[in-house]
């Protein structure tokens, strides 16, 4: 059973303002899609940002947060990660096709729980 209210005491260590939160790929899509998740602090506030090979912009939900990101509302940005239809070109959104693989070194748990989810819908 996965602990949802989990949630790491901090991202940042010493004088480190920004950190690698996730790294997403998602195996269906049609460019086998590599997505890194950031966050980054800013005036006591974290901000998070989604950067991808192309350059593409993506909306988050929440998009920052004044402390750490519980495990079950990382799930929720990663699950509700848009492209920005305004700055759309082509068949970008079939960018986030299917259920991501992930790892976070800072929620040990994100691996298995989408490995479970991949499994349950008949992926790998």
């Amino acid at each position: 059973m996965f602990d949802f209210k989990y949630q790491p005491e901090k991202y940042f260590k010493g004088e480190s303002n920004s950190v690698l939160l996730v790294r997403l790929h998602y195996p269906e899509s049609t460019w086998g899609e590599q997505i890194s998740l950031y966050a980054h602090l800013l005036e006591g506030k974290v901000q998070f940002e989604a950067v991808d090979f192309y350059g593409n912009e993506y909306l988050l939900y929440p998009s920052s947060a004044w402390e750490p990101l519980s495990f079950e509302d990382l799930i929720y940005l990663i699950e509700g990660m848009q492209v920005n239809q305004d700055s759309m070109e082509g068949n970008i959104a079939l960018v986030l096709d299917g259920i991501p693989e992930a790892e976070s070194e800072f929620y040990h748990e994100l691996k298995t729980y989408f490995e479970e989810k991949r499994k349950n819908f008949g992926l790998d």
